[in-house]
């Protein structure tokens, strides 16, 4: 029987906010419990440590380089009508396969990968849609940075009152609600379901915070509030909605054969929790990229599973299509990795090479085993993360050969990837004017 899905991206989550990495405080205990009852891994990565270059990866199962769009850092609001940047239709994604190979598919938050007429969930295989297309809004006006409203059913603007993190943890209760009386009625439809929420992003408002949107309308970045309690918070009314989804699997009997994926789409911003690592949103360094990744699906997988596989967004994608049985577009062949092996045995574990580069700062990285390559600046960098998860210890001048060894097998994929674009951008919120530096 095949399973029904449910892929469910935080935004800008730091690698130790929640309990089960290790958070100081007690804001996760849905997200805990699927942990212990499913599989954590501790080595696994994002494609990138920016949103929308790490959606078109997961919606694609491919390194995001190979599209233009991909090429913005991130893609900008002020793109809307733009008819190049959005991940092409007619491009094959994790929901176009999925829907061809009979499951039913939505997407319940976030989309940031392009705006109508050219781009849009629904023209990239999700029979549903609700959410915001940028990617930010206010929680309660769901306007974007521009001012312009940006909550949609569809393509079709949807005014709706409501904190939008909880508007999006109560449509998905909604669609599980509708395809379990499908799936009563004894059709062969199982689902795939993207939740993908817009916290813990700017701005930082919580459910009691309705009077800050209008102080944070000039200015979504919300530069001079926030606070590490606020944030918690954001994160528990996550969890909290997480936990009202995997009540109405229970409620229907699902929840055994349900895949639940939850992850982060970079690792964290400002308020964020990333310790042991250094760095975060926008940084090549491990709290840029390294994010949790959390497995439940009781039919497979053992409970209490801890693993050190190296893995990143298009494995998780790609793992998904295996677990449903449909094949990749020969078109458009894979670059991530099953994972359905690791699932089914927690101890098993692969080599696995893991390759970035951004057109900020002129980063890159390659991790291959328990070596890391990494340039920022101009200045290279060799780590071995396990002994050093900070990248505080540069190798660099005592490893030569390994240095060389890594740069080379670096720059031999970045060959295989189409160039970064002179017109790309990238758009930073903030800078060392607003707060200090990491």
């Amino acid at each position: 029987m095949r399973p029904n899905i449910i892929f469910i991206v935080a935004d800008d989550l730091g690698y130790a906010d929640l309990g089960c990495y290790g958070g100081r405080a007690p804001v996760s205990p849905v997200l805990d419990a699927l942990a212990a009852n499913g599989l954590l891994f501790t080595q696994g990565y994002s494609n990138s440590p920016v949103c929308s270059p790490t959606r078109f990866a997961l919606m694609t199962a491919r390194y995001q380089y190979r599209l233009r769009g991909a090429a913005e850092e991130p893609i900008n609001s002020k793109s809307r009508g733009n008819t190049t940047l959005g991940l092409p239709p007619e491009h094959p994604t994790l929901p176009s396969l999925l829907k061809a190979g009979g499951y039913r598919t939505a997407l319940i938050g976030k989309w940031h990968l392009g705006y109508p007429p050219s781009f849009g969930p629904l023209r990239s295989g999700y029979d549903e849609f609700f959410g915001p297309m940028s990617g930010g809004v206010d929680y309660f006006t769901h306007c974007d940075s521009r001012g312009l409203h940006d909550l949609f059913m569809g393509e079709s603007e949807r005014k709706q009152e409501g904190y939008l993190t909880d508007l999006i943890s109560q449509r998905s209760v909604d669609f599980i609600d509708r395809m379990a009386a499908h799936q009563s009625s004894g059709a062969d439809a199982p689902f795939f379901l993207s939740m993908h929420y817009t916290a813990p992003h700017w701005p930082w408002e919580t459910r009691d915070d309705l009077a800050l949107a209008q102080e944070v309308k000039d200015n979504l970045f919300h530069l001079h509030g926030g606070n590490i309690h606020t944030y918690r918070r954001m994160i528990h009314h996550m969890d909290e909605g997480i936990g009202w989804v995997m009540d109405a699997l229970r409620r229907h009997h699902m929840a055994d054969n349900t895949l639940v994926v939850f992850t982060s789409d970079n690792g964290g911003e400002r308020f964020s929790d990333n310790w042991p690592l250094v760095g975060g949103k926008m940084d090549l360094t491990e709290g840029g990229i390294r994010v949790p990744w959390i497995a439940h699906w009781p039919a497979t997988i053992a409970p209490g599973g801890v693993s050190i596989q190296q893995c990143m967004t298009m494995d998780w994608s790609a793992t998904m299509l295996a677990a449903a049985g449909v094949q990749a577009d020969a078109a458009h062949p894979l670059d991530g990795v099953s994972l359905l092996p690791v699932l089914q045995d927690s101890g098993h574990s692969f080599e696995r090479p893991l390759h970035w580069r951004m057109n900020h700062r002129g980063q890159r990285a390659m991790r291959l085993g328990d070596w890391k390559y990494l340039q920022v600046d101009g200045n290279e960098y060799l780590f071995n993360i396990p002994a050093d998860e900070r990248e505080r210890a540069n190798l660099a001048h005592r490893e030569p050969e390994r240095l060389a060894a890594l740069r080379q097998a670096w720059r031999e994929w970045e060959a295989t990837m189409p160039a970064i674009p002179g017109d790309a951008t990238v758009s930073l919120g903030y800078s060392v004017k607003d707060m200090p530096h990491r």
